[in-house]
């Protein structure tokens, strides 16, 4: 087995840190707009939209995460006193939600974007949002945070920052996972660009990531204390629509790709 007691600062000074998780963050983002940059370069989009577009999906994650974790994880301790929910310094972030969040600033930003359709946009978002997610685990495996569930397998991690048991290094399954997932959906696009029918990467991308998480939820010990004893946990059942609607995606694009349907 491995012991991992990394410290999850890099450097401090005075009140200012900063930590592997928020470089990893922002690497992910600064990843992002090279690779939406040249998206856009190869379609003949303006890729000055992108810095506008980053505002947009910066702000829909992590007010979404926030709001995400807040409402579905531990609802009645945050709208008892809603100004904790303001207090992200405490930590409390929730993919689901985060999800959610860029959904939405996506629309607002199409709808100032006329030449940029949602779902030709979001094919194209979710390339650099997997990316971002393989960051995002490997930041959680650095903050010994979302550990897994107790194991004996060679390559357990005991992360002696929280206990002494040997366990599953499930952040480092889903970051595997979700690099995976990338790869696919950026060869699927540098092969298609153009040619894709719209909600086909999208669509791969939900089933992909999220039936990914259902799966790994079963190595991941609880987030939450009301989910002891639940046969699917939180995160699973907040995966279960997304893999549905990715399902719905990758159909209807298929469809459209069909000799009686519409491109």
């Amino acid at each position: 087995m491995i012991h991992w007691n990394v410290d999850p600062e890099i450097v401090r000074i005075g009140f200012f840190s900063l930590r592997y998780y928020s470089l990893l963050f922002m690497l992910s983002f600064l990843i992002g707009i090279y690779i939406m940059r040249w998206i856009f370069k190869q379609e003949h989009k303006n890729p000055d939209d992108v810095d506008q577009l980053l505002i947009y999906t910066l702000f829909g994650t992590i007010i979404g995460a926030r709001l995400g974790h807040c409402l579905f994880y531990d609802p009645v301790y945050y709208l008892s006193d809603p100004i904790r929910i303001l207090k992200v310094w405490e930590g409390g972030l929730a993919s689901h939600g985060a999800a959610i969040g860029i959904l939405y600033a996506i629309y607002l930003y199409t709808k100032k974007h006329k030449d940029q359709a949602y779902l030709w946009l979001m094919d194209r978002v979710v390339i650099t949002v997997a990316l971002a997610a393989f960051f995002i685990r490997i930041g959680n495996f650095f903050n010994s945070e979302i550990i897994g569930k107790p194991t004996d397998v060679p390559w357990a991690i005991v992360f002696d920052r929280v206990d002494t048991v040997p366990r599953h290094p499930s952040q480092l399954y889903e970051a595997f996972a979700y690099f995976i997932i990338f790869i696919i959906i950026f060869y699927i696009y540098k092969k298609y660009k153009a040619n894709l029918p719209h909600g086909l990467i999208f669509g791969i991308f939900l089933v992909g990531i999220f039936g990914f998480r259902i799966f790994v939820e079963f190595y991941k010990e609880n987030q939450s204390a009301f989910e002891a004893g639940m046969i699917l946990d939180m995160g699973q059942i907040l995966s279960i629509p997304l893999v549905a609607a990715g399902f719905y995606f990758i159909f209807r694009a298929k469809k459209a790709q069909s000799p009686n349907g519409h491109k």
